[in-house]
């Protein structure tokens, strides 16, 4: 039997801010849309106000930039601010609370006087998304791997101002 891919990517980016600012922008979903893009905006949901286990909020998204967009339910899955050694994650699922498509997160660290800041993607592995990833897998993986660049990117920016 060979051995699957795992059904996701990351992309990893070195920011000279300290974590605990990366960690506030990272887990503020109201400004995604500064950053990545195709979530143009988010807004927190079921009387959430900001991120904690369970927290819910919705996504606009315009799928790869040019549409179809639509508003996608989210759940807060890990929310871990940074420990005493500055390690932190954030981490959301989308779609259903019980049954995510996929789940998109951040992980954070202190490295050479900034912060290491990897930004992950991991879909549910049912047989119907196996399917998706094995036909259109490849392309989707880099279109969401150069997003998670810009969007790194794009908050380095900030971050770095």
């Amino acid at each position: 039997m060979g051995i699957l891919k795992p059904l996701g990517g990351e992309v990893t980016v070195h920011m000279r801010a300290p974590v605990e600012d990366v960690w506030a922008l990272v887990s503020d979903v109201s400004r995604i849309g500064e950053f990545s893009p195709e979530t143009f905006e988010a807004v927190w949901t079921h009387g959430a106000t900001g991120p904690a286990v369970g927290a819910r909020f919705k996504g606009h998204v315009k799928r790869n930039g040019v549409g179809p967009t639509y508003w996608t339910p989210c759940t807060v899955t890990a929310c871990v601010p940074p420990d005493d050694k500055g390690v932190g994650v954030f981490e959301f699922g989308v779609g259903l609370d019980e049954h995510p498509i996929n789940t998109w997160g951040y992980r954070m660290q202190p490295e050479n006087e900034g912060t290491s800041v990897t930004e992950y993607f991991r879909l549910t592995p049912a047989w119907y998304i196996r399917g998706y990833w094995l036909l259109l897998g490849r392309l989707r993986g880099r279109t969401n791997e150069r997003g998670m660049r810009t969007t790194l990117e794009r908050m380095k920016a900030v971050l770095e101002a």
